[in-house]
């Protein structure tokens, strides 16, 4: 797998020095800045500490089953244009080397729910997915709201099984983050979406 991050720290460098740490016992193989930059701390063959506890599908331990590439960001703001093309430069070259599909190219947020938020709504996703580089459900009109529907589709796309609300939250950041409220046909349909890829 792919997991994405955002730094949520000021600097790049900032990043990168608190990366590079031993001490906080949090790494990741790639960091990118927003200028494009980019720096490999750790060898794709290693293991990186940037996921730690949550589920994708089968896979509990993320870490040793993932290359981690953080960008720098707060999550406040878009990711720069610079930072987004070394981002698609970089992603082929990875999935091609570990045979990473699109549908496992993932967010910290898709895997650890509830806990993280990273990389944010600001990311865009649907761009990744435009050039194969992630997954994007197929459009469906709105379904009838259906909360155990709900749970096993995104359950079956790899979501871990988490409350509802959490769960709601977590696939709203990534596909509809301008969603708000209760459970709606909307987020039904992009469930079914993803459940049928």
């Amino acid at each position: 797998m792919i997991v994405l991050h955002y730094t949520a720290m000021q600097t790049a460098e900032a990043a990168l020095e608190r990366l590079c740490d031993a001490k906080v016992e949090v790494s990741a193989h790639y960091l990118i800045a927003e200028d494009g930059r980019i720096w490999q701390m750790v060898d794709e063959t290693m293991r990186a500490w940037h996921a730690g506890t949550g589920q994708w599908g089968d896979v509990t331990d993320v870490n040793s089953r993932s290359i981690g590439i953080e960008l720098a960001n707060c999550g406040d703001h878009p990711f720069p244009e610079p930072q987004m093309q070394a981002l698609e430069d970089l992603m082929p070259r990875i999935m091609v080397r570990w045979a990473v599909s699109p549908s496992s190219v993932i967010a910290h947020s898709d895997m650890a729910p509830g806990r993280k938020i990273d990389p944010g709504p600001r990311f865009d996703w649907h761009r990744l997915a435009r050039q194969g580089l992630a997954h994007w459900p197929q459009p469906m009109s709105p379904q009838p709201v259906e909360p155990e529907a709900f749970r096993q589709n995104l359950q079956k796309f790899g979501y871990p099984d988490v409350e509802d609300s959490i769960l709601l939250d977590a696939m709203r950041l990534r596909f509809r983050p301008w969603g708000r409220g209760p459970l709606a046909p909307e987020d039904m349909a992009i469930s079914a979406g993803l459940a049928a890829s």
